[in-house]
């Protein structure tokens, strides 16, 4: 007689639990519950139906961790689609931020808890979110390499340029005197926060990060009493490649206190 197989579990994220598909109703009104309450920028209805859109999009992607969650791809394909972003360090560094467990897979949990703070977060929450992006390396600081980095993979090389990387160095110079309060050549937390807080359009200096709430492709609309219908257009915005106004407000910013640093410090050549 011959034996059946044994059916192996499918591979999934360790300790992230289950995915919405595999959920008893029970289990899905736990985490409802659970959610509404860490995730506090949405509604009941809103976690639910985010907690649904999480396992439609799971279900479709043939992913190895589909039970469990987004790999790195799933997530960033959807980062591309919801909200317009290409550039794959930003969106890798995103994907590590809401990875808050560094299993290398987000959970239902980290998603709707993720989504809180990018979509509706704070200015205090989403200072937290934007210094962990690009602190590149989890020291607490944001070194002038990492900045260099960042801007180097966000800027769109100009054919008129000879030197790119001069006006890259240049902007770095500049963020430093505007936002390193203690001189010690990298920016701090606290550093971070203090310029944020005194310029908001700062919050996204070294690369955008959130998405911009007029371009992004996640939608939601009101259902009845304390419900919502979530729901994720087929593709990126075709306005997508000008959905960073706020970065470009910040940079022109940045080049305009460029220009009058050099601009004092030609007067002073000229006086002297």
């Amino acid at each position: 007689m011959r034996r059946r197989a044994r059916r192996l579990p499918r591979p999934g994220c360790p300790g992230s639990g289950e995915g919405a598909a595999a959920m008893s109703k029970k289990r899905l009104q736990q985490l409802v519950e659970s959610l509404s309450r860490s995730a506090k920028h949405f509604n009941r209805g809103e976690v639910e139906c985010l907690i649904r859109l999480f396992d439609t999009l799971v279900s479709a992607s043939h992913s190895r961790f589909a039970v469990a969650g987004f790999d790195r791809n799933v997530f960033r394909d959807t980062l591309h689609r919801a909200f317009g972003m290409t550039d794959d360090v930003v969106m890798d560094r995103v994907f590590r931020t809401f990875d808050r467990n560094n299993d290398n897979c987000i959970s239902v949990v980290e998603w709707v808890e993720g989504l809180s703070v990018f979509l509706r977060g704070t200015l205090e929450e989403r200072i937290k979110y934007c210094f962990e992006v690009y602190d590149l390396n989890g020291d607490g600081y944001i070194s002038r390499e990492e900045m260099f980095q960042m801007l180097k993979n966000s800027l769109l090389k100009q054919p008129s340029e000879e030197d790119p990387d001069e006006g890259i160095k240049d902007l770095v110079d500049i963020a430093l005197k505007k936002m390193d309060y203690d001189h010690d050549g990298k920016l701090s937390f606290a550093d971070f926060e203090e310029a944020v807080k005194n310029e908001n359009l700062l919050l996204e200096a070294f690369g955008p990060c959130l998405p911009d709430v007029k371009c992004h492709q996640l939608h939601c609309h009101s259902s009845g009493r304390d419900r919502a219908v979530w729901h994720l257009k087929g593709g990126p915005s075709r306005k997508s490649v000008n959905c960073n106004s706020k970065w470009n407000t910040a940079l022109r910013m940045l080049h305009h206190s460029s220009e009058d640093i050099r601009n004092k410090s030609n007067t002073k050549q000229l006086i002297s």
